[in-house]
């Protein structure tokens, strides 16, 4: 059933906004009578029938409410290394299907790309769009958060992870000895294309992190978080 995100859902109707309305309409195909799913990103999904349209406008009625069964039971929080070019893009729609909790950019020793403040605040704006967007299509209970661009260290300092993981080039254990079945929260780091300096890496273990590998290829800065978080959802049985 397809799937929309609304704020605020308090009554047996629920009216769509502008945007909202022209996707069901013209993206959709939906018509008067046909169901879908609203969610309003708490975890909560209701079941709502199309009782009216316009040519901009949508009314539905709630027919059920119920807990939205797409989460995952492990929390996982993606600190990825700053990549070039569009390459964050397609890490946050991917990474948003496979389950993730939040994700937020990291400026590290080696991120080529550097983006002031004011363009900062522009990407993101894009990104939680992007994120909105896996989210509907994949049918999450949640809308992952993408968190304001930090430095590496504070992404460290800052983490309250039950377990933290950076997936290093240069070796670690295999992430099927540090991911148990009932493991809750995780915080991933991942390097840009340079991958991280040996600093980092020790700033992670100071901070009671573990170092980890995806095998024995390199895998490029956009493929190590899908692969990681495929790993994690798999080891945690959310993949079944």
């Amino acid at each position: 059933m397809q799937k929309l995100f609304v704020e605020n859902v308090s009554c047996d109707k629920i009216y769509l906004n502008e945007e909202q309305s022209r996707h069901i309409i013209k993206s959709l195909r939906m018509k008067t009578g046909d169901m879908l799913t609203v969610c309003n990103g708490r975890g909560e999904d209701f079941g709502c029938v199309i009782d009216g349209i316009t040519r901009d406008s949508a009314t539905l009625t709630v027919c059920y409410k119920q807990a939205s069964k797409s989460e995952p039971s492990v929390a996982v929080s993606l600190y990825q290394g700053v990549p070039k070019g569009d390459k964050f893009e397609d890490i946050i729609q991917k990474c948003v299907e496979l389950g993730v909790h939040d994700i937020t950019p990291v400026l590290t020793k080696r991120s080529v790309s550097r983006p002031d403040e004011k363009q900062a605040a522009r990407k993101r704006e894009r990104y939680r769009k992007i994120a909105l967007e896996a989210a509907q299509q994949s049918g999450r209970g949640i809308v992952p958060e993408i968190g304001e661009m930090i430095d590496f260290y504070s992404a460290v300092k800052n983490c309250g992870a039950e377990l933290k993981i950076v997936f290093y080039e240069g070796g670690g254990a295999p992430i099927k000895s540090l991911v148990g079945e009932n493991i809750k929260s995780v915080a991933v780091f991942i390097g840009p294309e340079g991958g991280f300096e040996k600093e980092e890496l020790n700033a992670v273990l100071e901070a009671g992190g573990k170092a980890a590998t995806l095998g024995k290829r390199i895998l490029r800065t956009q493929t190590a978080p899908v692969a990681a978080l495929s790993a994690i959802m798999l080891l945690t049985g959310n993949l079944e």
